[in-house]
């Protein structure tokens, strides 16, 4: 065996000029053993090698490359495996007769490279992302700072530049096992390995950062592995931010779930002015033309009041018989009933259905509507994701579900969701409050709320999903306790 030694793990440049000293004197990969650091000096190279150190300083020798594997070798010289080095100058011996190897991406060897490029691009990535400077006692402005930080290849001064060239004007140290970084605003310096215990724990700003990480916390947008995909477990212990990250984890459902229950934000209220102007003009004289159910359901077909008619397959109008003691607003038409032009098909209408059979009411006894006939939606490739509508658009429709409600003249109502409370009531209001009072539309119609069926969809948890479910049950057995006829069993 010929040992081929580098000064350091990462040792480019010393791997480079001996790779090419032994590739021209001909020596193949299994006969070469690459080691690290300082030995014994004996036996390092035989005359084959100083012959073709000869010939290299004549220039009667060279070793062609594409650009290509220079970069990667750069790259895969900082993985941690000890089989690196070899694989390397595997690869440069086969490149001497396969000048096009590294487009093939399925060959072991340039596979394995790139694999192990990938790898040292990631945890450069998680260095540059998750280095915490930590101010040390008595610092200025400007430091010095310092950073521990456990990388998990030999990347340390490859990852230098972006630090350097981000915190250029500070005084920082970053402390690995493997090494450490000193930058004192001018010049950098490579040091010896260090321990955790040689960087400061805290500061005086990791409390502000903390309190900034909680406020931005997004619980309705978390995903969990998503996150430890991103942000890896064993980089939390040097965090500022970890010792929030399981409460803030384990109260995500709950808030997410207050978050669903609060009340839309309304625009500007002289919008609202403007949207009860546009909806009130001819309104008046366009119902009293409109002598029936069935003039309406006919007349909504064409409706152009609001731009969700533009992208909406159909408009989809109320359901039920006409003389129901009870009618239900949800608040638009999902994917499928714009599809069907009937509401309450899809999966919240599987719901409800089930619901209202375990509260024991008859759905074909109850007059079943929305507070928006059109449905508006995101186009997300060949999906199409429901959009809350504004109040503009509830405005706008209000027209139709007057007409409805004159129709059918209900004993009671039922809002389902904070869009067709707000419709039937003109005003917002938290779900929540609503849900436990006793209110009136303004002719003094009985109005009760719950929330919507597509609610108990969304919720995350399945504990909370089951508490939720029984309490919308609850909420139809007290639509059944005030409307009995819509009780199964019951005669019409």
């Amino acid at each position: 065996m010929i040992a081929a030694r580098l000064a350091g793990p990462a040792d480019f440049a010393g791997w480079r000029r001996e790779a090419r000293r032994l590739a021209l004197a001909g020596i193949p990969p299994e006969a070469v053993a690459w080691l690290v650091g300082e030995a014994e000096q004996g036996g390092l190279f035989g005359p084959a090698l100083e012959e073709t150190a000869a010939l290299v300083a004549e220039g009667r020798a060279e070793l062609t490359v594409p650009r290509r594997f220079l970069e990667l070798a750069q790259t895969v010289i900082c993985h941690r495996d000890p089989e690196r080095l070899g694989l390397l100058y595997r690869l440069l011996l086969r490149l001497q007769a396969e000048p096009g190897l590294l487009e093939v991406a399925v060959d072991g060897d340039v596979a394995r490279a790139e694999a192990m490029a990938k790898s040292v691009r990631r945890d450069i990535h998680k260095m540059t992302a998750f280095v915490r400077f930590r101010a040390v006692e008595g610092a200025g402005e400007n430091g010095p700072f310092i950073a521990w930080f456990e990388p998990e290849h030999f990347i340390l001064e490859r990852a230098a530049s972006f630090f350097t060239g981000r915190f250029r004007v500070m005084q920082w140290s970053i402390l690995t096992p493997q090494g450490s970084l000193h930058w004192d605003g001018a010049a950098l310096q490579v040091g010896p390995a260090a321990t955790k215990a040689d960087a400061p724990d805290d500061d005086a700003m990791e409390a502000y950062w903390r309190t900034y990480y909680a406020g931005i916390f997004n619980p309705a947008r978390l995903k969990i592995k998503a996150m430890k995909a991103e942000m890896p477990v064993k980089y939390w212990r040097n965090l500022p931010e970890a010792e929030l990250i399981a409460p803030l984890i384990a109260g995500a459902a709950r808030r997410a779930e207050e978050m669903v229950m609060k009340a839309p934000t309304l625009p500007p209220e002289r919008h609202l002015r403007q949207a009860s102007r546009q909806a009130q003009a001819g309104g008046q004289e366009e119902a009293a033309a409109l002598g029936s159910w069935e003039a309406a359901a006919k007349a909504a077909r064409g409706c152009t009041r609001c731009e969700l008619h533009c992208n909406a397959t159909q408009t989809v109008f109320g359901e039920g018989p006409l003389d129901a003691p009870v009618v239900f607003v949800g608040e638009q038409p999902g994917d499928q009933e714009d599809l069907a032009g009937k509401p309450f098909v899809g999966p919240a209408g599987q719901m409800f259905d089930r619901a209202l059979s375990e509260a024991g009411l008859d759905r074909n006894r109850a007059y079943v509507t929305n507070a928006v006939k059109h449905f508006k939606f995101q186009l997300r490739g060949k999906r199409r994701i429901h959009e809350k509508p504004n109040v503009g658009e509830i405005k706008a429709c209000k027209f139709w579900l007057d007409l409805e409600l004159g129709f059918v003249k209900p004993a009671l109502v039922v809002s389902l969701g904070a869009s067709a409370l707000r419709s039937l009531t003109g005003h917002a209001g938290a779900l929540a409050q609503a849900r436990e009072a006793d209110l009136k539309l303004e002719d003094g119609t009985p109005l009760l709320a719950t929330v919507h069926p597509s609610f108990l969809l969304r919720l995350p948890d399945e504990e909370a999903k089951r508490r939720e479910y029984a309490r919308f049950v609850a909420d139809l057995k007290r639509v059944g306790g005030r409307a009995p006829a819509l009780k199964l069993g019951q005669a019409a």
